[in-house]
């Protein structure tokens, strides 16, 4: 059986842009959902504001490593994260 310390560093950074992409996307279908209905009532300012906390702090842990899937998944989860900020405050409420 194969464990995580047998494979090669390109199968296990392979992993890692896997795990990153599956996580970059986990906020697409919401900042979708949001752009269509132009309604973010339901999603809570504290819970944006620690994902945009959150993604900063492991891009600075990603940087300081030299972490290709860890700055890549957190550079987009905070650009899609600050997507739904901006709209959290332009649209108007209903």
């Amino acid at each position: 059986m194969t464990t995580l310390l047998d494979m090669s560093p390109n199968m296990v950074e392979y992993i890692g842009y896997l795990g990153s992409f599956l996580t970059s996307v986990t906020f697409i279908p919401q900042v979708y959902k949001s752009w269509q209905s132009k309604s973010v009532g339901d999603l809570s300012i504290w819970m944006i504001l620690i994902v945009v906390t959150s993604t900063i702090v492991w891009l600075v842990y990603g940087f300081s490593i030299h972490s290709g899937p860890v700055i890549s998944a957190n550079l987009v989860v905070l650009v899609l994260t600050l997507v739904l900020l901006y709209f959290k405050y332009s649209f108007k409420k209903p």
